[in-house]
């Protein structure tokens, strides 16, 4: 539960993984970042404490004017 302080900056960097060889690709959140940020111009944030848990905030644009998602 939680994400230890000395690794979070890392968290979304490509083939970044906790797990041991073999248990896991390190793709995830990266590919979650890519498409957030990159491809839908929004933002995603990380709150985290460890030992208690983590949340992440998503905050994608929309045209005000017709309730739509932006196009990019």
């Amino acid at each position: 539960m939680g994400i230890k302080e000395s690794i979070i900056s890392k968290i979304f960097d490509p083939f970044f993984t906790t797990k041991e060889v073999g248990k896991g690709t390190g793709q995830g959140l990266a590919i979650v970042h890519d498409l957030i940020v990159n491809k839908h111009g929004g933002t995603i944030t990380v709150n985290s404490i460890y030992g208690m848990g983590t949340e992440f905030i998503i905050r994608l644009p929309i045209d005000i004017y017709t309730n739509e998602r932006k196009a990019l």
